[in-house]
């Protein structure tokens, strides 16, 4: 094949105009349009005129021929055909496109670095090797890219970095930070002309979520001015690998399930040992093995999924999962000594453990409980309360109402209410129109000393209030909304209990809490059972673990139908959208109406209660070692905390960071994986959002104390009272941060630092998956207007490479005729009809 010429501006008649498609030949610009024009116009008459002649000798020879007519007519037009090809060259037919200026645009060659890299496939050949095979010196196709490119190498793994050559690469990165890598080459090229990406990699890459963050913000970049590049990846490993077990997505839940409130989940998936036997181990933090569970491999490497219940008994702890084949020449022990890596038969022992944080905030929580008169429920709450160390329950009960009317029976000569007279009041202050109340388990002597708080201040101190029997007339207009505003901004929880003088009975409809209740209560409802009834859940309830008690469903079943029944039950007219019924009131016509009912509003929860005997559950037990109120008690105010912000909350900012902003940067500044955000929220004592405080945080890695750091949060411009810090991981590990925050007066603004804990494993998450990504190759290709190409193909793509998009251009034409193909077209339609003819017997 020629090169083809830049020509000056030759006489041309403009024939065809299309686009060659993506993959077109090297003769044919690809993804460029080409027109065919005509280098010597004047030729197409004489030529015309000869195939006028040509095509009438055709019709005379043939029409005089004894062969069937098709014969006839093939033989012909194969013959018009290769005649007509000749005849056009006369006109010497051109290709016009335009192709890449030569040395003005820069193509960059990315190499991955990760560790991932020295798998071993089917083969036993590592992909490291294959790329070194591919992409080491010397390099054909490299050479032919740099001759029409300005080329630069890169290898990436937790960062970017230039390379000599891809012989030297050491596979040794800890992560694999595509999005990152992709995203500050295109921030460098930005201002100057860049033709491509050529990527080569097996596509694990370990910032997934980051890659869809880019994909989003370059498919909504203006049309014409995309921020990445064409990708053109190259696959790099067989789509086999050795046999591996592996550990991914590690969850923790927490619940307010008495027994076990913290659930550890991971998915085990085992490549190689479908049917064969798997041991786990969950270790806790002083390194001993807290359970071990039985396992076998699934086929076809399917995840399983284990699961391990435990309850903590510290804030922040840290566990670790293990996984290996239960064999006697492998099991656990292969983790505690790693063998060399050509004695263990699996592909890494690097992704067989994970260590995961479980933050669990402990309190004290406080939960003021206001009752209307002195009651059973009171009794059982207190003492079921009173056996957990982090919930306090502080009471205001009224044992009388306020009588304006009523003539006290005093001594001879007193006025005032003999009620009063030990809280020093004037004696000439009748009191008459004051109800009597009593504080219990009060922090000092002076909290409710005024009765129920009539301030943001001192309401806001408690996490959680309980309203029992207790009418909405007891409270002011300014204490109902303020109650609504505990729930709406504060985020505190609020249950109301049923009695005679709560909900409908209570005229909470006409208030404002009766907007915060899940229930309508502002008429009565026929449908309320008469007689006594029994407490059943609901699908809802039975998938909320603080309203079961037992830990599986068959002993929550005989527990329930071993509950004594109730007799007496609030009327309501329904429930609010959104609110969810978690029990319901059966009677024995098998007729029901709520009676438990939960929903959110706001930054916290509300719950009704609607049976007001619950003391009969206790009341009527058989033994007194088998009551189980007391846990049915904790469960709930647990519920009713559980989501309770505080002054100062720390938490993990697990949403990606754009890709291009200074977090983005900061992901790969350092030698370790990914960066951590942490966010720190500051409220003052009303909860409202506390922008001008000054927030440290001090983060302790793997080493201990020793190497404590200390970091300033930054307020964040789009949140208030929000503080944002990134803290890099140097090494794997568990960490622990804390955070304190003063106030524009210099003073703390909690007494306690918030505190949150994480681990760092890169190794574990670049080995969570063995297999090459294809299907994420793929997309970044069809995103970004390029296309993944095979290995054995990439002579071809370096020779097609010049013919591409590119920015900087240069026009160009190429003698069609010159190319060999064309003559041999030519004679294929020529051999043809000699064919055809020695076949049918023709002269």
């Amino acid at each position: 094949m020629t090169s083809p010429s830049v020509l000056a501006p030759v006489p041309s008649v403009v024939v065809l105009a299309v686009a060659a498609p993506a993959n077109g030949a090297a003769t044919a610009p690809a993804n460029m349009p080409w027109t065919l024009v005509w280098g010597d116009p004047h030729w197409l008459l004489p030529a015309a005129l000869f195939g006028v002649l040509f095509a009438a000798l055709l019709i005379f020879g043939y029409r005089r021929a004894g062969a069937s007519p098709g014969a006839r007519t093939a033989a012909a037009l194969c013959k018009a055909i290769g005649l007509t090809i000749l005849l056009l060259c006369l006109a010497e037919p051109l290709i016009s496109s335009r192709r890449a200026r030569p040395g003005a645009n820069a193509f960059v060659v990315l190499a991955d670095n990760s560790q991932s890299m020295t798998l071993k496939d089917s083969s036993g050949k590592t992909r490291a090797d294959a790329l070194k095979s591919f992409a080491g010196r010397p390099s054909p196709w490299l050479a032919k890219i740099g001759r029409d490119f300005e080329l630069r190498d890169f290898s990436f793994d937790s960062q970017l970095a230039p390379v000599e050559a891809f012989d030297d690469l050491h596979f040794d990165g800890a992560s694999t930070n595509l999005a990152d890598a992709l995203d500050r080459i295109a921030r460098q090229y930005n201002s100057r002309p860049l033709a491509g990406i050529l990527l080569m990699t097996d596509g694990n890459a370990t910032d997934r979520a980051a890659i869809d963050a880019l994909l989003a913000k370059n498919a909504a970049a203006p049309q014409g001015a995309p921020l990445l590049p064409p990708i053109y990846p190259v696959l790099i490993g067989g789509s086999q690998s050795a046999p591996d077990i592996a550990i991914s997505n590690l969850a923790v839940s927490q619940t307010n399930f008495e027994d076990a409130p913290v659930t550890i989940t991971a998915d085990i998936t085992a490549t190689g040992y479908a049917g064969k036997p798997l041991v786990a181990e969950l270790r806790g933090p002083d390194g001993k093995s807290v359970e071990t569970q039985k396992l076998v491999a699934e086929k076809n490497g399917l995840p399983l999924a284990v699961r391990f219940l435990l309850r903590p008994d510290a804030d922040l702890s840290f566990y670790t999962i293990r996984v290996a084949a239960d064999t006697p020449d492998a099991g656990l022990g292969q983790l505690d000594h790693p063998p060399a890596a050509d004695k263990t038969a699996e592909a890494t022992l690097a992704n067989n453990a994970r260590t995961v944080a479980v933050n669990r905030p402990r309190g004290p929580y406080r939960v003021l409980y206001v009752s209307g008169r002195p009651n059973w429920e009171y009794k059982f709450l207190q003492r079921a309360l009173a056996s957990d160390d982090q919930l306090q329950l502080t009471a205001l009960i009224r044992v009388a109402k306020r009588e304006p009317k009523f003539a006290f029976l005093g001594k001879p000569g007193e006025k005032s209410n003999p009620l009063f007279q030990a809280f020093g009041n004037d004696p000439d202050d009748t009191n008459y129109d004051q109800p009597v109340l009593i504080r219990m388990n009060t922090r000092d002597e002076t909290e409710l000393k005024a009765g129920f708080p009539s301030t943001a201040e001192e309401l806001f101190q408690y996490h959680a209030i309980i309203i029992d029997d207790l009418e909405s007339e007891f409270f002011t207009q300014d204490q109902l909304a303020l109650l609504k505003e505990f729930v709406r901004t504060r985020g505190g929880g609020l249950l109301m209990l049923g009695g005679e003088e709560a909900f409908h009975n209570g005229h909470y409809d006409r208030t404002v809490l009766g907007d915060v209740l899940p229930v309508y209560s502002d008429q009565v409802s026929p449908a309320f059972p008469d007689s006594s009834f029994k407490v059943e859940l609901t699908r809802e309830g039975w998938l909320e673990p603080w309203v079961r008690i037992a830990p599986d469903e068959a002993a929550e079943r005989q527990r329930r139908a071993q509950m004594p029944e109730f007799e007496s039950i609030n009327p309501i007219r329904g429930i609010k959208p959104g609110a969810t019924v978690l029990a319901r009131a059966v009677d024995d016509a098998g007729d029901s109406v709520p009676a438990l009912v939960e929903q959110r509003f706001g930054q916290g929860r509300t719950a009704a209660l609607l049976v007001g005997d619950l003391w009969r559950w206790d009341m009527a037990r058989p033994d007194a070692a088998q009551s189980d109120l007391d846990k049915s008690w904790r469960q709930a105010v647990r519920w009713l905390v559980s989501d309770d912000p505080t002054q100062l909350d720390l938490a993990i900012d697990e949403s990606p960071p754009q890709p291009g902003s200074d977090d983005s940067a900061a992901d790969t500044a350092g030698t370790g994986g990914h960066a951590v955000h942490l966010a720190v929220q500051v409220r003052d004592k009303s909860y409202a959002p506390l922008d001008n405080a000054t927030v440290t945080v001090k983060i302790i890695g793997p080493a201990g104390p020793a190497d404590a750091v200390e970091l300033r949060a930054e307020p964040n411009a789009k949140h208030a009272g929000r503080y944002d810090v990134t803290f890099i991981p140097r090494t794997p590990g568990s960490y622990r941060a804390t955070a304190t925050a003063l106030g524009p007066d210099g003073n703390p603004v909690t007494k306690t630092p918030a505190a949150i804990g994480w681990s760092s494993d890169p190794a574990a998450e670049e080995f969570q998956n063995l297999a090459p990504n294809t299907a994420l190759l793929d997309r970044l290709a069809h995103a970004t207007g390029g296309e993944v190409v095979r290995a054995s193909d990439i002579n071809a793509f370096a020779d097609s490479l010049p013919n591409r998009k590119a920015q900087i251009t240069e026009p160009y034409v190429e003698p069609l005729w010159h190319h060999s193909w064309v003559f041999l077209l030519a004679l294929a339609f020529l051999a043809a009809e000699w064919g055809i003819r020695r076949f049918r017997g023709l002269p």
